[in-house]
């Protein structure tokens, strides 16, 4: 009895949502069909999207809304992702369609520790409170960070460009510029540019 007790446990955690096994979806045509998931406030997002004019904004909703937009972004039907979430921890990826005029917004919860990673393009990153480590390799970076006394430890370079970084008290320009920051806050930012500028406001 202990045993086919036993056995009826293990199937019932596996059939749970955020098990160990996590959820996978394969998103297929972006631009004709919103993507739309449960996910927590608190959670881990690991955010790989292609080249375009990205948007992360949080709200105060638990779920991950994916759009896509632009002129030859709403014509496209290849545009695709892929999400996958184990508990609180969750992978976004986001590849296809026309090499331009795309734009590509991304709703998570306002309370999330964010890894983004875009090759190109224009980077927004608003309304988010929580660890931020994001990198863009060419291209005009923003993050609303709040105030400067929210965060621990922020690190922050351009290989080349500009840095204004207003709440941290830092302006400069040129050729490998960073700054490095220490405060009483308990969030983590790290905000990375190769070839563009960075905005931290």
């Amino acid at each position: 009895m202990r045993c086919a007790l036993a056995f009826l446990s293990a199937i019932l955690l596996l059939a749970m949502p955020g098990s160990a096994a996590g959820q996978v979806k394969n998103l297929g045509d972006l631009a004709h069909h919103n993507f739309e998931a449960a996910f927590p406030g608190g959670g881990h997002l690991d955010l790989h999207i292609r080249s375009g004019e990205i948007h992360i904004v949080g709200s105060d909703e638990d779920k991950i809304i994916v759009r896509v937009s632009g002129k030859r972004g709403s014509e496209s039907t290849d545009i695709n992702g892929r999400f996958e979430r184990t508990g609180d921890l969750g992978k976004l990826r986001v590849t296809g369609g026309p090499s331009n005029d795309v734009t590509i917004t991304v709703q998570v919860p306002k309370n999330s520790n964010l890894i983004v990673r875009v090759f190109a393009g224009d980077l927004d990153v608003t309304g988010i409170s929580g660890d931020k480590d994001i990198k863009l390799g060419a291209g005009d970076l923003t993050i609303g960070v709040g105030p400067a006394a929210d965060y621990a430890q922020v690190s922050a370079s351009v290989s080349t460009g500009d840095i204004n970084a207003g709440p941290f008290g830092e302006s400069q320009g040129g050729l490998f510029r960073s700054f490095a920051k220490t405060g009483p806050g308990r969030y983590k930012l790290v905000a990375h540019v190769g070839a563009g500028d960075l905005m931290l406001q």
